[in-house]
């Protein structure tokens, strides 16, 4: 199953400038996996050294955040967009 993912800019350097991929898996976290074989290095920058995702970094299923679903095991189907977007903090 083919899914969209959005990529920031600070994070396109690792998919060759491209700001869109398409990747397959069933979950976000299947997802992730699939995004490291295509962009090698991509993963550390998202999930910490235990694999879980990092709190700065924000995950949206079809503009749903899924700290809101079922996190890293929010269920994704074909034609589904995953935008990452990194925190902003600023004063």
């Amino acid at each position: 199953m083919a899914v969209k993912v959005l990529i920031p800019t600070p994070l396109q350097k690792f998919t060759k400038n491209q700001a869109s991929i398409e990747c397959e898996g069933g979950t976000v976290s299947e997802l992730l996996n699939s995004l490291e074989q295509n962009c090698p290095g991509i993963k550390a920058r998202l999930c910490d050294d235990q694999g879980q995702l990092r709190r700065f970094v924000n995950f949206y299923v079809n503009s749903e955040d899924i700290r809101f679903l079922d996190g890293a095991d929010t269920s994704l189907s074909d034609g589904d967009e995953v935008s990452i977007v990194p925190a902003v903090a600023g004063g």
